[in-house]
């Protein structure tokens, strides 16, 4: 009795079991979000056939469920950072996007990044993507109306501010309302197919192709319930997302990230980085991801400060809230509350999606204090030693800055029920395949993995620790290194 071989997203399968060949291409591609079809469309425009691979029934991926948002700068600004009257040079771009990266950040890839990031946003216009010359100088998440420039990240908190000149480089596109990923992707999806790259939808991998010497040489597919094999003559190009959603690997790797309830992608079930594993691929940060509870606008809330479940401070409201949550998420116990007094406090539409509600109220901080059951004088030491120092502008604890200080002595006052167990607190993973900034996969020596490439949160790209994530920086990550990707596996020989 003979037996159809098994495919594994952990094993690659031998060249020599291969029987037949469904497509012959150049190049590769396994995802159709923001990273496979950049990587899709400059293989293309570079000369390559292409054949891109999809799970779903159409493209955007993760992308689309985004705002859109690309953080862009650097070069003397962008037009539209100079027409609201900022200059961005790309030393503090550089200096700041190498922060973000946390201790094992790729100083390359920010690098390459950095120099070429306003030429990026020429590089988006061309395919399409408009942008409204505006800016939105309120602190928000992501813009209602189809306004543009936003503060997306901690630029102006401590302690990136110590050591890059800020600037707002959220790049919202122009779309009225909440959602701007799937325009972004619907521009950019269109491009890839114009430039030739073959599409075909439900289409799993199932496993890497590779030679003798653990070249790979193509990839076996799962399309509409049927085995197919694919010939990829340069390369394939994985793009198919984190693995936030295989609850497993993010036990395995990321335990942290499981206090959050709500995780954010599409498949993103890690197929693209157990592929990358299976032909030698080496994991970096796995253990880093995303995590945020939408919590202001208003920007008054961030006069407010947040303590744990001990009463007790523990970060500087004014970065930005993935950092917040990045530290919520290490506090102990589940009760996390936000203290506002009768200045600061208000109300607006990302309470009320993040689900948070007042839990305590008083005319006196100890009220406050026994309805929330916290241990005598710790809140109240808590608020009385920050409203001593806000009343002098100053914050020799955890640095905010001055413009948001304000002593909460103005009663009643509230404390916001923030709790783990409760919010909403959204999460996506940040670790991946460790790349090179032309998207080719290293191994554990850091050696090349031939015939292999990675972008988008498959590798391990710009945003790669929690709390130095912005908003804008996945996109950013998946577009530009998705293009080098792309150029770079055209070009690749056997």
């Amino acid at each position: 009795m003979s037996h159809s071989p098994r495919y594994s997203l952990s094993h690659p399968t031998p060249l020599a079991d291969i029987g037949r060949w469904d497509f012959e291409t150049d190049v590769v591609v396994v995802g159709f979000g923001a990273a496979g079809a950049c990587a899709a469309l400059e293989a293309a425009r570079a000369g390559a056939r292409v054949l891109l691979v999809e799970a779903s029934g159409g493209s955007g991926g993760t992308s689309a469920l985004s705002g859109g948002e690309i953080y862009l700068g650097g070069g003397g600004g962008t037009p539209i950072q100079r027409a609201a009257g900022f200059t961005d040079a790309t030393e503090d771009l550089y200096q700041y996007l190498l922060m973000a990266g946390g201790p094992n950040a790729d100083a390359a890839k920010v690098r390459l990044y950095a120099d070429h990031s306003r030429a990026h946003f020429d590089w988006l216009t061309a395919q399409g993507i408009e942008y409204k010359n505006s800016y939105i100088a309120e602190r928000c998440i992501e813009p209602a109306t189809d306004d543009c420039l936003i503060w997306s990240g901690s630029e102006e908190a401590w302690p990136f501010v110590e050591h890059a000149r800020p600037a707002p480089r959220g790049h919202c596109p122009k779309f009225a309302g909440m959602g701007g990923g799937r325009y972004v992707m619907d521009k950019l999806a269109a491009q890839a197919v114009a430039a030739g790259a073959q599409v075909l939808y439900n289409t799993r991998a199932a496993a890497l192709i590779v030679d003798a010497q653990r070249q790979v040489q193509g990839l076996v597919v799962r399309s509409e319930g049927t085995l197919r094999f694919a010939r990829a003559h340069r390369a394939v190009i994985l793009c198919a997302g984190g693995f936030v959603m295989n609850r497993e690997m993010v036990r395995r790797h990321a335990p942290l990230l499981l206090r959050s309830q709500f995780p954010l992608g599409t498949v993103d079930d890690g197929s693209g980085i157990l592929l990358g594993e299976s032909a030698g691929g080496a994991t970096l940060n796995m253990s880093e991801g995303f995590a945020t509870i939408p919590w202001y606008p208003p920007g008054s809330l961030v006069k407010g400060i947040f303590v744990n479940g001990q009463g007790q401070r523990f970060i500087n409201e004014d970065c930005y809230h993935g950092r917040v949550s990045n530290y919520i998420l290490r506090q102990s116990g589940e009760r996390i509350w936000l203290l506002q007094d009768h200045e600061t406090y208000a109300t607006g539409e990302m309470q009320t999606l993040a689900k948070i509600e007042i839990g305590a109220a008083g005319e006196t901080w100890e009220e406050v204090e026994r309805e929330l059951r916290l241990p005598e004088n710790s809140l109240t030491a808590t608020v009385g030693l920050y409203n001593h120092y806000a009343a002098q502008g100053t914050d020799p604890l955890f640095r905010k800055a001055a413009k948001w200080l304000k002593p909460l002595n103005r009663p009643p006052y509230v404390a916001l029920d923030c709790r783990l167990d409760h919010c909403f607190y959204a999460s996506f993973t940040l670790g991946g395949l460790d790349t090179l900034p032309t998207g080719e996969v290293l191994d554990a020596e850091r050696r090349p993995v031939s015939g292999l490439f990675a972008a988008g949160r498959t590798a391990c790209g710009l945003p790669r620790w929690g709390e130095g994530y912005s908003s804008g920086m996945s996109l950013a990550d998946a577009t530009f290194f998705g293009r080098q990707a792309g150029r770079q596996a055209a070009l690749t020989g056997r």
